[in-house]
């Protein structure tokens, strides 16, 4: 029961914010308690990043009221909203990628303590959650999971009274993810209250206490996420349950994708060494690759893109032509795109239009001696946005004016439109809502289903079991054998997470598959 005498740690009332035409948040109210776990839950756009950056101080609410433990706030910065006791773990980093771990974590605390002693807090806050971040690594050389896991350190280091997690597993592993519930029950156990956002109804129902539902900016419904059920849920965000996948099994066509053999060594001092990576995709099957992040998957990606040219040409060989060397273009000539995990300044330019990103990897309305046809240009990108449902303001808007979900569906929606021969695609669905999910994971099947060869790099063991044919795990730079889909199990793969793979335990080696 709340207790009436005691002022609501956070109270908005009335909180709107327009962009032009757009209502980003139309009159929400929101009430969270001391120690309590309030889940916001919303489909991609429904306006909940708006609404936590405007707690945060990142951006000025047009009308409405915050009140923090009872009184009046008119947060201006972050800085103020730090002093207030709150944190917030944004979707998209904040880092300074050319600084270390600990110089990040440094900048956004008080400066009472030395960077020596910053780095020890975040020894002992990683040892907490069981996993394993050096202070001197550069931030540029970790992966993603690894920089989501700098910002919730950073976050829980400034003692917040109220932390706010925007999307805060969406790369994390089941194992890291538990860890992580463990942590934050203590935390309010202890009397700071957790803003958590997340489209994972599974996590909302474990963690959350009470639970605000969003729908185009409006405040649609408050529930006890506990007394809910998936389903129930997802009708409350977005109207209807996600279709359910048809994932049908089917005869496989040649190899499109081999890796034989493939030994790179890092880098940079703080990657992961390759070692005897070998594996193969068919056309008309989707493979799937799990990990813990930082176990080689970024090196791999890098391999297999282009971007790392180092391998030996006959290491890689893309529909029989050896790629090891080649440019992210002539793999491209040769029917390869690729999916990023990082959406902004990776897989988009954020300060550029949609129709104009299509240039990154789509080259159809170049004309001669490289004048753009416009017209046609526009008309491409209007394409993406109506088949995989994104909103945006038109083919012009920016892609950093775009949600995270949406942008995600926007990069996917341009891979899978250029009717790729493989598609290579790290965390597909990442921050993406379950309705969102639902759709990019079925335009993979049906790109499997026209003949694509497609691989799927992804932390989120879920996804890979719904969409997978096959699976592999990789740890410490290695890769282990393939398993059939239905064969794989949570455990086993969890048990493969830390290298423990026996290749005579696999229902058939990658050698017995290819030449099956």
């Amino acid at each position: 029961m709340t207790d009436p005498s005691v002022p609501a740690r956070l109270e908005l009332t009335g909180i709107t914010k327009r962009y032009g035409d757009l209502v980003a948040n139309d009159g929400v109210s929101l009430r969270v308690e001391p120690g309590e776990v309030h889940a916001v839950l919303g489909e991609n756009g429904a306006g909940k990043s708006t609404l936590m950056k405007i707690v945060y101080g990142a951006v000025k609410p047009d009308a409405g009221e915050i009140r923090v433990d009872g009184v009046h706030a008119a947060i201006r910065s972050p800085q103020e909203a730090r002093r207030l006791g709150l944190a917030m773990v944004f979707q998209h980093f904040s880092l300074f990628e050319t600084l270390s771990v600990a110089e990040n974590v440094w900048l956004g605390l008080d400066k009472s303590h030395t960077l020596a002693q910053v780095a020890q807090r975040i020894r002992e806050t990683a040892s907490t959650y069981g996993v394993e971040m050096d202070p001197e690594r550069p931030v540029h050389t970790l992966g993603v999971g690894e920089m989501q896991r700098v910002e919730i350190i950073r976050a829980l280091l400034t003692d917040p009274k109220l932390l706010i997690l925007d999307e805060p597993t969406s790369v994390l592993t089941p194992q890291a993810v538990e860890k992580l519930f463990v942590t934050l029950r203590q935390i309010a156990a202890g009397g700071c209250s957790i803003l958590y956002i997340s489209h994972k109804l599974d996590e909302i129902r474990a963690l959350c206490t009470a639970c605000t539902v969003m729908r185009a900016g409006k405040v649609t419904a408050v529930c006890d996420p506990r007394q809910e059920t998936n389903a129930s849920l997802s009708r409350l965000m977005i109207g209807a349950e996600p279709p359910a996948l048809e994932h049908h099994e089917r005869a496989v066509g040649p190899v499109v994708l081999a890796v034989s053999d493939l030994r790179l060594p890092r880098g940079s001092p703080f990657g992961v060494d390759l070692e005897n990576v070998s594996l193969a995709v068919h056309a008309g099957e989707v493979v799937g690759i799990a990990g813990v992040s930082g176990n080689g998957q970024r090196e791999l990606l890098a391999a297999l893109s282009g971007e790392d040219p180092r391998a030996a040409p006959e290491a890689i060989l893309i529909s029989g032509q050896p790629a090891g060397r080649l440019s992210p273009s002539r793999r491209r000539a040769l029917g390869l795109h690729f999916v990023p995990a990082e959406r902004l300044g990776r897989g988009a330019v954020p300060e550029i239009g949609l129709a104009r990103n299509l240039l990154l990897t789509r080259h159809e309305s170049v004309g001669l001696f490289g004048w753009l046809r416009t017209g046609a240009l526009r008309q491409q990108a209007h394409g993406v946005i109506e088949r995989f449902q994104v909103k945006a303001s038109g083919p012009e808007a920016t892609a950093r004016s775009l949600s995270g979900g949406n942008l995600q569906k926007y990069i996917m929606g341009r891979e899978i439109d250029a009717e790729p021969q493989l598609l290579i695609a790290s965390q597909p669905t990442w921050g993406v809502d379950v309705g969102a999910s639902a759709q990019i994971r079925a335009a993979l099947l049906a790109l499997r289903d026209r003949g694509c060869a497609v691989l799927v790099v992804s932390e989120e063991l879920d996804e890979l079991f719904e969409v997978c044919d096959r699976l592999h795990v990789m740890a410490g730079g290695q890769l282990s054998p393939s398993i059939a889909r239905r064969d794989a199990t949570r455990e086993l793969v969890g048990q493969w997470m830390s290298g423990l793979w026996d290749e005579h335990a696999a229902t058939r080696t990658e050698e017995a598959y290819v030449a099956a």
